[in-house]
C-alpha cells in the first residue's frame, strides 16, 4: 500500500509531505485546488509520461517520492532485476529535469520497463476519463479473466503464443532465402562448376608465369648454352677442361722445387672440377629445354583462362579465386540446409498451434464456465445501487488467436426493459459511474490490488445513490487501501481518514497544499460539501449525522 508521498517543485506544489494510513482515505478540496496536480503527481512517480511543463515556475527540476509497502508477490520481480528488496519497502522516486527525466527504485536506477511493471502491480489510479475503459475490450477481456482465475493459463497462452510468432518469422526468413537461394541456384551453380572444372591450386600463377618467360625465350637461350658449350669444347683443338687438366700435370712435376706451386695445383684441379659441374649443368639445362610450340601455346591456354576467371570474379590471385569458388560451393549446398531446415520449422510450428489450440479451448471453458456468475454478481451490485431494473451480461466472441487466446468479450447493459447493448452506448453518465464502481469492486477482489485510487467516481450521482456508493467503497477499503477524491458528502463521511486539498498565496504565486483534518475541521469540511461557501447550522448537524 501507499504509505507516504514526498513532492517537490511539481506545477503548483512547491513542498509536501504527506502519510497515508490504511483503510479508506477521502481527498476533497474545492474546484481548482489542485486535487488533480496531486494525482497527476502520483502517476508521474508511478511511470506517466514525464513533461518539463510540469516543473514549478523558477525550479530547474522536480521530484515525486512514493513510498510503499509492496505484497509478497512482487518479490521475483525484484529477484529477476537484481533489485533489494528490503522486506517490501520501496521507494520510487521521479525526477524530472528539462531535458530528460530519470526513475529510481531504493535508490537505483531502473527502466521504463521495470517501474510499468512494478506499478501495475501496486497501484490502480481510475481517473474519470477510465470510463473509455468500457469501451476496452482487452481491458473487459482481463476482468473476466481475472474472475475466472486464469493467470496460469494467460502466462502459459501467452508464451506459447509468442514462441509460435518467433517461429513463424523464422520460417518466413527461412522460406524467403530458400527462394532467393532457388532464384539464384542455376546462376550460382554455374559459376561453381566453371571454377571447380579449372582446377584451381594456389601458386599455379606463378608457376606459369615463369614457365611462359622460359618457353618464350627458349631459342635465346639455347643458342646462349650452346656458344658456352663451344667455348669450353670446341669440335675443334683442345678444350679448356683439357687445358687445365694438362696445365695440372705440368705443374705436379715441379711442384716439390717452388714452394706454393702445390697449393696452385691443387686450385687448377677445383676449377677443373667446378668447370666440368657447369658443363654438365648446362648440358643437363639443354637437355631439359623444351622447345615444343604446343607446350608454349598449352600455358599461355592456361595462364589466358586463369587472366580471364580472375577478371570475371574480381580476383587478384589465384587463391582468391579458391576462396571464391569455396563460397560459392558453401551457397549451392546451403540450399539443401535451408530445405532441412523449413521442414522442421515447419513441424515445430505445427506442434507450437497445437499446444496453443488446447490453451485457447482450455480459456474457453474456463471462461464460459464462470460468464454466468460474472454477470448475475455485476447485476446484483448495480441494483444494490439502486439501478433495481439493470441488467448485465457478458457475451463471449470468437476472434483469431492471439496471446490471450481466441476470444473477445462485450459487456451488454440495460438499466431496465429487455434490450441489451453494448455498455458503452446506452449507459448514462450516472449509470456508467456505478458500472465501473461495481467493476472496480471486482476488480480488487480477484486482483490483489494492494492500493486503488479513485477519481471522482462518484459524479454524476447524488443522494442515497451516493451514499451506497460511498458505502461499497467504504467496503473496499476493508480489505485494500482506497483513496477516493470526491465531492459527495455520503461519500466523504465513510472515510477513515480526511485530506483537503487546497490553494494559498505565496508571495505573488498561488501554490497548493493538502493537509489531514478531524474532529470538528472535518465535521465544517463535510458541511461545506454538503451546502456549499457558505455553511448553515443545519449542514453541520447534518454533518455531523453523516460522521455518525
Amino acid at each position: 500500500m501507499l504509505t507516504a508521498l514526498h513532492i517537490r517543485h511539481y506545477v503548483l506544489i512547491d513542498s509536501l509531505d504527506i502519510s497515508f494510513p490504511e483503510g479508506l482515505l477521502i481527498i476533497t478540496g474545492q474546484t481548482g485546488a489542485g486535487k488533480s496536480i496531486l494525482l497527476g503527481a502520483l502517476s508521474l512517480a508511478m511511470g506517466a509520461k514525464a513533461d518539463p511543463s510540469v516543473i514549478s515556475q523558477g525550479a530547474d527540476s522536480c521530484v515525486v517520492e512514493a513510498e510503499f509497502v509492496a505484497p509478497q508477490s512482487l518479490r521475483p520481480l525484484f529477484d529477476e532485476n537484481d533489485l533489494d528488496w528490503d522486506d517490501g519497502h520501496l521507494i520510487i522516486r521521479r525526477v524530472v529535469h528539462q531535458a530528460r527525466s530519470r526513475s529510481f527504485v531504493n535508490d537505483v536506477p531502473v527502466t521504463a520497463a521495470f517501474l510499468g511493471e512494478l506499478s501495475k502491480n501496486l497501484l490502480d489510479i481510475h481517473s474519470q476519463h477510465q470510463s473509455l475503459l468500457l469501451k476496452d475490450k482487452s481491458w473487459q477481456l482481463s476482468l473476466l479473466d481475472h474472475f475466472a482465475g486464469n493467470a496460469d493459463l494467460l502466462k502459459e497462452c501467452s508464451n506459447c503464443w509468442k514462441e509460435l510468432q518467433k517461429t513463424r518469422s523464422e520460417l518466413a526468413e527461412c522460406v524467403a532465402e530458400l527462394e532467393r537461394l532457388n532464384t539464384d541456384s542455376q546462376y550460382n551453380t554455374a559459376r561453381y562448376e566453371r571454377l571447380l572444372a579449372a582446377a584451381l591450386h594456389s601458386g599455379e600463377l606463378e608457376e606459369l608465369e615463369s614457365e611462359h618467360r622460359t618457353l618464350a625465350h627458349a631459342g635465346e637461350i639455347k643458342s646462349a648454352l650452346d656458344s658456352v658449350r663451344q667455348a669450353c669444347c670446341p669440335d675443334e683443338g683442345i678444350t679448356v677442361s683439357g687445358a687445365l687438366a694438362s696445365a695440372q700435370r705440368i705443374l705436379s712435376k715441379v711442384q716439390k722445387f717452388v714452394p706454393g706451386l702445390e697449393e696452385l695445383v691443387q686450385r687448377l684441379e677445383g676449377t677443373r672440377i667446378e668447370l666440368d659441374d657447369i658443363l654438365s649443368s648446362l648440358a643437363e639445362a639443354d637437355e631439359n629445354l623444351n622447345l615444343n610450340e604446343g607446350r608454349l601455346q598449352q600455358v599461355e591456354d592456361r595462364l589466358s583462362l586463369l587472366y580471364d576467371l580472375m577478371n570475371k570474379y574480381s580476383c587478384t590471385s589465384v587463391e582468391q579465386l579458391i576462396q571464391c569458388r569455396d563460397s560459392l560451393a558453401r551457397t549451392v549446398n546451403s540450399t539443401a540446409d535451408f530445405e532441412e531446415r523449413e521442414i522442421q520449422l515447419q513441424k515445430t510450428v505445427q506442434v507450437l498451434e497445437s499446444q496453443h489450440n488446447d490453451i485457447c479451448e482450455k480459456l474457453a471453458a474456463s471462461r464460459l464456465g464462470c460468464v454466468s456468475r460474472f454477470s448475475d454478481e455485476l447485476t446484483a451490485s448495480l441494483r444494490s445501487l439502486e439501478l433495481e431494473g439493470a441488467r448485465f451480461q457478458v457475451q463471449l466472441l470468437d476472434c483469431d488467436p492471439g496471446e490471450r487466446g481466441r476470444q473477445t468479450v462485450s459487456f451488454l447493459f440495460c438499466a431496465a426493459g429487455q434490450r441489451m447493448e453494448d455498455v458503452s452506448k446506452c449507459a448514462s453518465g450516472g449509470e456508467i459511474s456505478r458500472i465501473m464502481l461495481c467493476l472496480k469492486a471486482l476488480m480488487a477482489r480477484f486482483t490483489a490490488m494492494p492500493t486503488m485510487i479513485f477519481d471522482e467516481i462518484d459524479s454524476g450521482v447524488s443522494g442515497s445513490v451516493a451514499d451506497k456508493m460511498g458505502s461499497m467503497i467504504c467496503r473496499m477499503g476493508e480489505s485494500m487501501q482506497v483513496l477516493a477524491i470526491t465531492h459527495l458528502p455520503q461519500v466523504a463521511a465513510k472515510g477513515n481518514a480526511h485530506y483537503i486539498v487546497s490553494k494559498q498565496m505565496a508571495g505573488d504565486r498561488t501554490i497548493s497544499t493538502i493537509a489531514t483534518v478531524d474532529g470538528e475541521q472535518r465535521v465544517k469540511e463535510i458541511a461545506r460539501l454538503l451546502s456549499g461557501a457558505t455553511i448553515s447550522e443545519e449542514a453541520l448537524a447534518n454533518a455531523r449525522v453523516l460522521l455518525g
